[in-house]
């Protein structure tokens, strides 16, 4: 029995590529002005005003590639989903993103908890992510 390929957004953070299931994927933004004020959330740097809507911005790229990531060129904004509902949530990247179709492979070896698979792209492996585990993990590192 084979799997259906299903459909994904890749998105850069540095020299490295992750992904999100596309259906979660709202839009690629360029960047918009991003509203700091004080909190103590992990992660969360700011709120973008976006279609009448406020989004947090939670920078996952300490979580995915360390405190050297480099800098963020656009907002990728994807839904995250609550028990009791969902929002949008802006995903700072370091460039275009590509939408793309594989079939997903089951996590591999030592992964964080956040990676809920794998694609095997020409040479690439890419790790599929799960926003909610992704930004939960960051909150309790």
């Amino acid at each position: 029995m084979t799997s259906r390929p299903n459909s994904f957004v890749l998105f850069p953070i540095g020299k490295k590529r992750f992904a999100l299931p596309a259906a979660s994927v709202t839009e690629l933004a360029h960047p918009d002005r991003e509203q700091h004020f004080p909190h103590t959330s992990k992660l969360l740097t700011g709120v973008l005003v976006r279609r009448g809507h406020i989004i947090p911005v939670c920078d996952v790229a300490p979580v995915l590639v360390g405190p050297d990531a480099p800098p963020r060129k656009f907002f990728l904004i994807a839904t995250r989903k609550f028990s009791d509902g969902s929002e949008w949530t802006a995903i700072p990247v370091s460039g275009e993103c590509e939408l793309t179709t594989a079939e997903l492979l089951p996590p591999a070896g030592k992964l964080p908890k956040h990676v809920i698979g794998l694609l095997a792209l020409d040479k690439e492996i890419i790790e599929v992510v799960d926003l909610e585990r992704l930004i939960g993990s960051g909150v309790a590192a």
